[in-house]
């Protein structure tokens, strides 16, 4: 097993990690991927605003990249149980190459049309639907358990940094060389961090043999009823779910709140962002540092939580640019770690072998949050002002929050290690 010398990180559970090996391969994979959808994600609108004026069809756009999730999520995390995970990254990895190659030709040759844009979108978040849950089921074959919680961070870290500080200010430059130029470039990208994923050596996962007659359908089903039963990932999912429904809202109004009602302009936008992005790296680079200051996972969840929430009140009652910066720069902050713990959970807590359905689970039903919230946040804001959606926000973020503290009570006052979330089933 591709498995990097890692060692045990005292009371909050963070390993020391290894760069050399499978776990480094890994990363940067991840970050050479990330560069390639920073490109297209900042070229498919513009090329979409280029093509047509209707407003509704350059939505579409970002329908297209969302609905594979409701649609084939819970079919991703159960294919991903059942194949080797590295060799269904890779694979996926070269299709995706080859579709946006194929459109970068298309671009390139003036028959890229709207509709073409919309299947393109639609196709990538298909595949990545699989990518995903296969990613996170790899993971601990690659790492030490123990290390987990670093190996998350900085992965999440390094995708950041890559993709909002060097793919961001790099798009632009390639779109104004040739339209075609960013599509080509990320077909590129995803074909390199293919061949760095197929060159990892990791023994598959231990699987329980499957029954006889066993069905996709059976096997999804056994992954919602896992994460049902598990008191903590229930909990964290109905937290996250809250939070996304919140996010959603903050999201899709943000340059609303940003130009209208702070009056910041394009300018105080690009400040904003730039804050949150910040924030987000930083958070990142010393998760494992807040969470042993903290006292463990436990309590981490719930002061990130917290200061979510309270620093979208400041948000949204603070009329000036500079503190919103800075709030949602701690609000980044404090998302990079949260993202951090989750993810881990999920794979600490996971049976062998169910890693992938119950992952795609609790990705499914949080994600599913996030469009009901820009919707929300569209009808808060025209109801009531520019600035409500942020208000709405740190209301169900702070609900979120206590809605997590009976889950890891018993694991603050029982467990030897305090800051450890319990492992208890309901």
């Amino acid at each position: 097993m591709g498995m990097t010398g890692a060692e045990a990180g005292g009371a909050a559970g963070v390993g020391a990690l290894a760069w050399r090996g499978g776990f480094g391969r890994l990363w940067s994979a991840a970050a050479v991927s990330r560069f390639g959808d920073a490109l297209r994600g900042t070229a498919l609108p513009l090329l979409a605003y280029a093509l047509t004026d209707s407003p509704l069809l350059i939505s579409l756009v970002t329908v297209c990249g969302f609905l594979p999730w409701l649609f084939f999520g819970l079919l991703g995390g159960a294919v991903a149980d059942r194949v080797d995970q590295r060799r269904a990254m890779w694979a996926v990895d070269v299709a995706r190459g080859l579709l946006v190659a194929g459109f970068a030709l298309a671009v390139a040759l003036g028959r890229a049309g709207i509709g073409l844009l919309l299947v393109l979108a639609f196709a990538l978040t298909t595949l990545q639907t699989l990518f995903d849950n296969a990613a996170t089921a790899l993971l601990p074959s690659v790492v030490a358990k123990e290390s987990l919680a670093t190996a998350n961070a900085r992965l999440m870290t390094g995708q950041e940094l890559v993709g909002r500080f060097v793919g961001g200010p790099v798009a632009p430059v390639l779109i104004g060389s040739a339209a075609a130029l960013p599509f080509a470039a990320d077909a590129a990208t995803y074909l390199v961090a293919a061949a760095l994923v197929a060159s990892l050596r990791t023994a598959a996962p231990p699987r329980p043999r499957a029954a006889a007659g066993r069905t996709l359908r059976r096997e999804i089903a056994d992954g919602i009823r896992a994460l049902w039963r598990d008191r903590v990932l229930r909990a964290l999912c109905l937290s996250v779910s809250l939070g996304n429904i919140g996010i959603g809202a903050l999201i899709a109004t943000l340059v609303v709140t940003v130009r209208g009602w702070l009056g910041a302009g394009d300018v105080g936008y690009a400040v904003v962002t730039t804050g949150y992005g910040a924030g987000t790296v930083l958070g990142g680079l010393v998760a494992g540092h807040v969470i042993a200051a903290a006292g463990g996972r436990a309590r981490t969840l719930l002061l990130a939580g917290s200061l979510q929430s309270a620093v979208l009140v400041s948000f949204g009652t603070v009329r000036a640019l500079w503190p919103a910066a800075l709030a949602l720069g701690l609000f980044g902050f404090a998302g990079a770690v949260w993202n951090v713990l989750e993810t881990t959970a999920v794979q600490q807590r996971s049976p062998e072998g169910m890693l992938g359905r119950i992952g795609s689970a609790f990705r499914t039903v949080s994600i599913a949050g996030t469009p009901l919230g820009a919707l929300l946040g569209g009808a808060v804001a025209a109801a009531l002002g520019a600035d409500a959606p942020a208000l709405l926000a740190a209301a169900l973020l702070g609900l979120g929050t206590l809605v997590l503290i009976p889950a890891v009570r018993t694991g603050d006052s029982t467990s030897s290690d305090s800051g450890q979330i319990p492992h208890t089933v309901s």
